[in-house]
């Protein structure tokens, strides 16, 4: 087989770009083919939340590695993404609330892991002024904080061009078929390309690329929904997260809210549009209303989504395919892989090149499920929050 190239990436979102920037800087010729343009779903449509806080058991060790390189990535990437350090605090809105935090803590510092930091009610309304007087404590991560996903993109695609990557867009894959020496990709247009060495980082449709090299797990997707209101006077630093219900909310530098969290609309994967579900985002506007009064007279402005790849454990999807020799998966992050991207994708590069993860991958194997069969969440987990 003629080779193009030493690793097609497949997926120009911040999964496939973070791959595709560390294996061509470990001095591979890398090809990304993106089916619309880096960042159109998931990675430039997130809440662009940075955290450690509430990960499930399995991800704590990735996230706590990788927020450590988004305090390295000026040095990185020549461009911070707009990571602001702001601390993330999720609220305790009842007594039910506050036991569910302190098991959580009784779990992670039996694990070794003290990242996690109990508040009462008096510390959190101390760190949080604005909030809602129900509220009876918290529980923070204070080197978390939130950066902006279409700038983060676009830094991880300037370095990795920089770094001698080809990126293709407009560039959707039709088939992958196995030949002698490594892999053959039909592109949409008809034309085709070559590599040993493939990357399926393709998020919501993961899963589509995965049955074209003879593998299969549960891949769903969701449209996940922002809203975005008018400027207000500043009120909140930190990202603020709720317990007993979906809420991620922040406010950037503009006055603006960002509200999210995990409402779903719907999307359509053939055509790659989604549709906003009104109802929903009243229901999440409503959550954060009674959180933080302040928002009281406030407009929304905006609303939007982005198609995520889900999970039934709601944990990714990350390494090498048992079946198809040459195959790494890096999908399925459930609505919450930006923060881990500028680590995944290392990881990823590293499998490509033939190393083991220095991070434990296990739980996150292709082969973890069993057709028709869901798992169970990994114990410990809390409600996740989308972005």
């Amino acid at each position: 087989m003629s080779q193009d190239t030493e690793l097609i990436v497949i997926g120009g979102g911040l999964q496939g770009l973070s791959t595709a920037f560390w294996a061509a800087r470990a001095g591979l010729r890398v090809t990304v083919v993106e089916k619309s343009m880096p960042g159109r779903h998931a990675s430039g449509f997130s809440a662009g939340g940075v955290r450690t806080l509430g990960r499930a058991l399995p991800e704590i060790p990735l996230a706590l590695a990788a927020l450590d390189l988004w305090y390295d990535l000026p040095t990185l990437l020549d461009d911070d993404g707009g990571f602001v350090p702001s601390a993330q605090v999720r609220i305790a809105e009842n007594d039910a609330d506050m036991r569910s935090l302190r098991e959580r803590v009784a779990v992670t510092d039996a694990l070794g892991w003290t990242h996690e930091v109990l508040l009462d009610e008096a510390e959190v309304k101390t760190l949080l002024p604005a909030v809602a007087p129900h509220v009876v404590g918290g529980l923070v991560c204070r080197r978390d904080g939130f950066a902006d996903p279409m700038r983060t993109t676009r830094a991880f695609l300037r370095a990795a061009t920089r770094a001698g990557a080809v990126v293709r867009v407009g560039a959707g894959v039709a088939g992958l078929e196995r030949v002698q020496g490594g892999w053959r990709v039909t592109l949409e247009d008809g034309s085709h390309l070559g590599a040993p060495r493939i990357v399926n980082a393709a998020g919501a449709w993961g899963r589509r690329i995965a049955r074209m090299v003879g593998d299969d797990f549960p891949l769903g997707f969701n449209a996940l929904m922002m809203m975005f209101t008018a400027p207000l006077p500043p009120f909140i630093t930190q990202v603020a997260l709720a317990t007993g219900r979906p809420l991620s909310f922040k406010q950037v530098a503009s006055g603006h809210v960002m509200i999210g969290g995990g409402p779903k609309g719907v999307a359509d994967l053939d055509t790659g549009l989604t549709t906003l579900d009104v109802t929903r985002l009243a229901a999440s506007a409503r959550t954060a209303l009674e959180l933080f009064p302040v928002l009281k007279d406030v407009a929304i402005l905006h609303a939007w989504a982005g198609i995520e790849a889900i999970m039934p454990d709601e944990i990714p999807v990350i390494g090498r395919s048992s079946r198809a020799e040459g195959i790494v998966h890096l999908c399925g992050f459930s609505g919450h892989g930006f923060a881990l991207s500028p680590l995944t994708g290392r990881i990823a590069a590293d499998l490509v090149l033939g190393r083991e993860s220095p991070y434990p991958i296990e739980a996150f194997s292709p082969d973890r499920f069993v057709p028709g069969v869901d798992t169970d969440r990994p114990s410990g987990t809390m409600l996740q929050p989308a972005g």
